[in-house]
């Protein structure tokens, strides 16, 4: 299982993160801003407190956090089928 191992905020609400496997890069959050939780942003310091949570997450509170493996797909531009080969989409 391929884990986050380490976030950093970078400008323009952007991430950075190195996964488990050696992937690592940056992913655009930008399109969240502004909506529902992730208003929260908007408030000096918020982005920048991103971190790893105990539990795999990629988060900045108790209310925000965003789930590792759809980051990881997102970062790779693999499909979820090449990295859980157990899964089953469709029929």
């Amino acid at each position: 299982m391929i884990q986050a191992l380490e976030v950093k905020a970078r400008k323009g609400l952007r991430i950075w993160l190195r996964f488990s496997d050696g992937s690592a890069g940056e992913v655009d959050l930008s399109d969240l801003a502004g909506r529902g939780v992730f208003e929260a942003w908007d408030r000096g310091g918020v982005f920048e407190g991103v971190h790893v949570a105990p539990h795999g997450a990629v988060a900045w509170n108790d209310e925000i956090e965003l789930c590792a493996d759809s980051l990881y797909l997102e970062l790779t531009g693999k499909s979820a089928e090449e990295v859980f080969p157990g899964l089953r989409t469709g029929s």
